[in-house]
């Protein structure tokens, strides 16, 4: 029993190294999609439910700022809705910077999407970029987040 217990442990800790080694990732810039839904479809007929997004890029680096040089928000068709940065933006070490799409904007439709372009001075960690949806109606509430997806790499 003993020695099935010991294979076991030694299993689960195997498989958890590869894990901690993946948890830092390491870059000098990406282009990363993030999905968003403006609205979601719901009950019997289908009708659709608004949602405010939140795009939020959090500096996970506790040494080093990134630089935002892109954020580009797409409606389903792939069509460029607006794009909200004028300028490149400096997010500082363990800081976040955020966009805001309104719950009444449902121009992006169920399928919309951001495109965000970030670099660093160096290589450095690799921000968290995630889309947060709320909605609420009445006495009804949703919320959920979508991860953004790394679509290219600075090279």
């Amino acid at each position: 029993m003993l020695k099935k217990i010991l294979i076991a442990i030694f299993a689960i800790l195997l498989n958890a190294a590869p894990l901690a080694a993946e948890s830092v990732k390491l870059s000098q810039g990406q282009d990363v999609y993030v999905p968003v839904y403006s609205h979601i479809y719901q009950g019997i007929k289908g009708k659709p439910y608004n949602l405010s997004a939140l795009l939020s890029i959090r500096n996970t680096d506790p040494s080093n700022t990134i630089k935002v040089t892109l954020v580009r928000y797409y409606d389903s068709d792939g069509i460029l809705v607006k794009n909200h940065l004028e300028k490149p933006i400096i997010v500082q070490p363990l800081g976040t910077a955020e966009f805001y799409i309104p719950e009444r904007d449902n121009s992006g439709g169920s399928g919309a999407n951001f495109l965000v372009h970030w670099k660093g001075d160096m290589v450095v960690n690799a921000p968290v970029i995630q889309a947060v949806m709320i909605g609420t109606a009445s006495t009804q509430g949703i919320s959920f987040v979508c991860e953004g997806w790394v679509i290219s790499e600075d090279k």
